[in-house]
């Protein structure tokens, strides 16, 4: 049985949140988190895809709690679907703050489908193989 504190999937990414990454409130952007789940879930998509791929669509993305200064940030994906020339990546975002009172809980603060597409040297898409 898996714990509600551990990530589905594989972890992609892992990097700190830093002030530069801070909205006018003081937590952290939500378009960068965004950013870190795309690269992510390409490098996943990469993987899958044997090549380059495009993203061509988010769908159902929720921000569940704020990301702090500090915090470092995990992004897990979990293969979804292959299909002629696209790939469906689950994304989720977990963080484990090391700098606030919480230290070393982690819990999920963002999730999305994000679907990409394999392209070829012209940026068009190209058939997946298998």
């Amino acid at each position: 049985m898996s714990n509600p504190q551990d990530p589905n999937g594989d972890l992609l990414m892992r990097t700190m949140a830093m002030p530069a990454d801070t909205n006018a409130n003081g937590d952290i952007f939500g378009g960068w988190i965004m950013s870190q789940m795309d690269l992510g879930g390409s490098l996943l998509a990469n993987e899958v895809a044997k090549g380059p791929v495009g993203t061509v669509a988010v769908s159902e993305m929720n921000f569940s709690r704020p990301v702090k200064v500090g915090d470092v940030v995990c992004t897990h994906g979990t293969l979804i679907k292959v299909g002629r020339t696209s790939i469906t990546v689950q994304v989720d975002v977990w963080v484990k703050p090391v700098l606030t009172p919480e230290s070393g809980e982690r819990y999920k603060v963002a999730q999305a489908q994000f679907v990409y597409v394999a392209i070829d040297k012209q940026g068009r898409p190209r058939v997946i193989n298998a």
